[in-house]
């Protein structure tokens, strides 16, 4: 009886596409960042480990050092990652800034957002444990300094310097005026509410920011 044909071997699969790689090689980093960022935040830095980042993130801790290399960078990239990630943040940061003309009004609402950003409560426990980590980690001061997401920043520079050109203001360096408004908000914030801990009023958000819309507005009063 004659012998069956030997069967043919499997085919070998067809590799992945890089584009599918990258997607999931940026699916982990993200679940690792927002992982790490509820960890830290809840454990502290020196309570936070490696292991456990991993496990929530689902992930292997080699994993986690192939992203990051170590809990520092980690921390740094948490850190930055921040305003992207807080799960209770508002949308403040990414929405369009308001523009009706009126730029008291249109600052005064925009501060408004701004505050609840910053003012959150995980994005304030975030900014308490940044400081408490700046002898050791210098480089966060950086990240601090820039107390929004560039964005918004971008679209507050934009507001003012189109204000400049219509004439309403003088606004040499939008950049840095935007800079300036979003800093006063925060320090104003932070110093009532002793760094998020305590509550503010919540008719202190629209005053808090009128205030400082006017200091802005007289401060590039045209001539």
């Amino acid at each position: 009886m004659p012998s069956s044909p030997p069967a043919a071997p499997d085919p070998e699969p067809a590799p992945e596409p890089a584009a599918g790689r990258r997607r999931r090689s940026e699916a982990k980093r993200d679940a690792i960042l927002r992982a790490a960022l509820a960890v830290f935040l809840r454990e502290g830095f020196a309570g936070a480990s490696v292991d456990v980042v991993a496990a929530t993130a689902g992930v292997g801790k080699q994993t986690v050092y192939a992203h990051f290399g170590d809990k520092e960078k980690l921390f740094l990239a948490a850190a930055e990652a921040a305003g992207g990630l807080l799960g209770d943040t508002p949308d403040a940061w990414r929405s369009p800034l308001p523009a009706t003309g009126d730029a008291r009004a249109d600052l005064t609402a925009a501060g408004v957002r701004i505050l609840r950003a910053v003012l959150a409560p995980d994005a304030a426990a975030l900014h308490r444990m940044t400081i408490a980590e700046l002898p050791r980690h210098p480089e966060l001061q950086r990240l601090w300094r820039q107390n929004a997401p560039r964005r918004t920043l971008d679209d507050l520079a934009a507001y003012l310097a189109g204000r400049d050109r219509a004439g309403d203001l003088d606004v040499p360096e939008p950049a840095l005026a935007a800079r300036q408004f979003v800093l006063l908000l925060a320090t104003e914030g932070r110093v009532r509410t002793l760094h998020g801990t305590q509550a503010l009023p919540e008719e202190d958000y629209t005053r808090i920011a009128a205030q400082t819309a006017d200091l802005i507005l007289r401060a590039h009063r045209r001539a």
